[in-house]
């Protein structure tokens, strides 16, 4: 009989994970992540636990050690199914073992197994990652710690077999987190902000550059823990080498030198005022039954499905006459509001805007490969780039192949993603904006979603960068050899990132050169940097770690995009530069065997698995299998818990097609959205009822301070243009570029008296907006 106490899982079983401490240590834009997690077996038996867990997609995970008692067990890097079988060998023969591997269809799941911990023992397992940190569109460095895994979404006709994923409220996790985090920079730490509770930012020097904070007590785990650090300086290029492993041989990655380079290109002001006014813009949004659960806990009609309904609504007014568009929806199916990409006018704006109005989070499940595949088959329209931006809650399970899609369509056009709620894919989100030549954002917490998209959207219209390439000028006897992908992608004031391995004698006192060339809007630019060979202190081998982990992922991206064709090569090569540089892929895993444990452990092994938090608070129904193998880490996609719920699978979702919800009554809108909402697609607004009671006038009010001879059309867009300026500045990202194609149509009008207009709507609406400032 089991003892019923201590840590419990719904199913009241003993859990033996008690806390997990996480130490995060970031230098610039470089993180170091030290994850300990403290196991007990409390019953009466030994057991196994077995613990999957979602990390950075990006990370290069490069330490997994256990403590038993005194001993100390490193874990070794080797082929994934040797790994397995010495795990499988050692629990077997009653031996200790742990083993720590990642999906094989995701690289942000990894499972982690702990075999054999008798009665009454405790171990301590650490796990070290390094990871880069994304710069947001307002200069914050972005740190995620994923601490919610939700369902991922399992595709009709899989042959996969799952592994069992149990998930359990927030409020019902049977383990502690404490987290503190360590931020330290050349230039001063100005701010540290979190969605979730923090202690106060404390400054360990006088200069501000370092600084340390740590989460408030009572963590709820209802959120991923994520922080957005700020530097007081923008950000600056940088190029840092580092010495290579003593004991690596010369030559290798380990022996030789690291050099990392990060760019920060400036465009000139004259190309980053002229944005584009052509395109193909679709607009692919995630209708399944996740996207209904209320945001972060809030309001009932917070939910991620109607905050996409409002951005969309921001999207289709910033569009540009003359341009073509286009908008899916998916679930387990997926829906187009026309059969291909249509010119922008009035009249498709209007059907699109209607539509879109009507869209529920009623599709199903989150099958994003079809509705891809069937944008990709669509012939691109010549002079109209292709840009695709895809809303999902990222809660599929065939990560990889959805990636690998977007990879292979990357010539035909760009992708910026976003990620909206918590536990968003991070290896979904950034890869189909990396492999896209896009760029990606995360909506989580209390943000809002419009600001962000509206900023990909002005990336969007900037002129794309073409015919890039990488040079080097460096001292005679020493090359370079560039590891990351080849830079597909370059927007104003974001970071590129270069690693290369240095070969040859590097003097101390040397300097080096790079220089990023491309062309930019027809013109030739360059950035160039120039940079000391000499080694940096003090940063261990986290750059050859981050150089390793870049190089494995292109190699598996080829590794799949060859596949059929029996070339064992390019794995070969990955599972040798995994265990040479003691970083994890998709071919191998971590494992430590304990082979000092003394007396053999007796008895059958009682299998427990660590819930992690979730929005569902069940155990997926998937067959139970220890490891990840060759099988994505995937359950079943649900709409929020409540009586009479469906579940939503493959089959289940073809089978019943879409479980259809009666659409709830529209809340008011808030005054900028109803504004924004009767615009025309050419710009301007009309002198009608509605707009007065938007500006919070009657029509008699409006009317009554026209100037005689103007266009009722033009004074009704300089008063929404006034009424902007004048009470929305705020927000103005959110907004601002359909005020720009307000203004550029006021100036076509070439109307009279409009510094008399501006006169009089100041004095209608209570404002004192100067006329350039509309840029009139």
């Amino acid at each position: 009989m089991v003892n019923c106490c201590g840590l419990l899982t719904a199913q009241k079983e003993p859990v033996p994970l008690k806390s997990i401490e996480v130490e995060l240590q970031v230098r610039d834009h470089v993180a170091t992540v030290v994850s300990t997690l403290n196991y007990e077996n409390k019953e009466d038996k030994p057991v196994e636990a077995v613990f999957v867990f979602p990390l950075p997609g990006d990370a290069a995970v490069c330490h997994f050690s256990a403590k038993v008692g005194q001993t100390h067990i490193v874990a070794e890097v080797k082929e994934k199914q040797q790994a397995r079988e010495e795990y499988d060998d050692a629990l077997s023969s009653g031996q200790q073992a742990f083993l720590l591997e990642e999906s094989d269809q995701s690289p942000d799941i990894f499972s982690l197994s702990v075999g054999s911990l008798p009665p009454g023992e405790s171990a301590s397992i650490r796990l070290e990652y390094v990871t880069e940190l994304a710069v947001q569109a307002d200069d914050g460095l972005r740190f995620c710690l994923p601490a919610v895994l939700n369902p991922r979404y399992q595709p009709q006709g899989s042959e996969d077999v799952s592994v069992q994923v149990t998930s359990v409220p927030a409020s019902l996790v049977p383990y502690s987190l404490s987290f503190s985090a360590r931020v330290s920079s050349p230039r001063p730490v100005s701010k540290v902000e979190s969605s979730c509770s923090l202690e106060p930012l404390q400054y360990l020097n006088t200069d501000q550059t370092q600084a340390m904070v740590k989460l408030a007590a009572g963590h709820k785990f209802d959120r991923d823990v994520e922080l957005l650090i700020y530097y007081k300086d923008a950000h600056q290029p940088t190029a840092v080498v580092e010495a290579g492993q003593a004991s690596a041989k010369p030559g290798t990655l380990m022996g030789d030198p690291v050099v990392m380079v990060s760019l920060y290109p400036e465009f000139p002001q004259s190309v980053m005022s002229s944005l584009a006014s052509c395109g193909e813009f679709v607009f692919l949004l995630d209708r399944s039954g996740s996207m209904k659960r209320s945001i972060n806990n809030s309001k009932q009609e917070e939910t991620p499905i109607s905050s996409a309904r409002d951005t969309l609504l921001l999207l289709l007014k910033s569009l540009s006459m003359g341009c073509y568009f286009n908008i899916y929806s998916f679930g387990s199916t997926f829906e187009h509001i026309f059969p291909k990409s249509v010119e922008y006018n009035e009249k498709s704006m209007k059907k699109a805007l209607k539509k879109v109005e009507e869209m529920q989070a009623d599709l199903g499940g989150t099958e994003i490969l079809k509705p891809l595949k069937h944008i990709y088959k669509q012939p691109c329209i010549p002079k109209q780039p292709r840009q695709l931006f895809v809303f999902t809650d990222g809660e599929v399970g065939n990560t990889k192949e959805v990636i690998d899609l977007v990879k292979k369509n990357a010539g035909s056009h760009r992708c910026f993603s976003f990620g909206i709620g918590e536990g968003a894919s991070s290896a979904l989100i950034n890869g189909l904006a990396k492999e896209g030549g896009g760029h990606a954002q995360f909506i989580t917490g209390t943000d809002r979603m419009q600001p962000k998209v509206m900023q990909s959207l002005r990336f969007a219209l900037q002129p794309a960068v073409e015919d890039i390439s990488v040079t080097w000028d460096l001292p005679k006897g020493v090359s370079a050899t560039v590891l990351s992908p080849p830079i597909t992608a370059i927007f104003q004031g974001q970071r590129s990132l270069i690693y290369a391995q240095l070969t040859g004698q590097c003097l101390e006192a040397a300097e080096g050169c790079v220089m990023v060339k491309y062309s930019l809007a027809g013109h030739p630019s360059q950035n160039q940097l120039h940079f000391h060979l000499k080694p940096a202190e003090d940063t261990g081998l986290t750059i050859h770690r981050l150089a390793a982990r870049t190089l494995i992922r292109s190699l598996e991206l080829e590794d799949r995009s060859d596949r059929g064709q029996q070339d064992e090569g390019v794995k070969k090569k990955v599972v040798e530069l995994s265990v040479q540089s003691g970083v994890s892929s998709s071919f191998t895993a971590f494992i430590a065997v304990n082979k000092d444990s003394g007396e053999s452990i007796q008895g059958p092994l009682a299998r427990r698995n660590i819930p992690t938090p979730g929005f569902y608070g069940q155990t997926l129904g998937c067959s139970p299998r220890r490891r990840l193998g060759a099988v994505p880490i995937i359950g079943c996609s649900a709409a929020p818990l409540n009586h009479g719920v469906k579940m939503f699978s493959g089959k289940a979702g073809k089978a019943s097609g879409r479980v259809k919800a009666a659409a709830p009554q529209q809340p008011l809108r808030e005054p900028l959205l109803q504004l924004v909402s009767l615009q025309k697609a050419s710009g301007s607004w009309m002198l009608e009822a509605p707009l007065a009671s938007a500006l919070g006038k009657t029509s008699d009010e409006v009317e009554k301070l026209k100037p005689a001879s103007v266009n009722k059309e033009v004074w009704a867009t300089i008063l929404a243009l006034i009424w902007l300026h004048g009470f929305k500045m705020d927000v103005k990202e959110e907004w601002e570029l359909l005020a720009m194609k307000a203004a550029s149509w006021l100036r076509a009008q070439n109307g009279p008296c409009v510094t008399e207009c501006v006169e009089a709507g100041n004095a209608l609406l209570g404002c004192s907006v100067q006329k350039d400032a509309l840029g009139l």
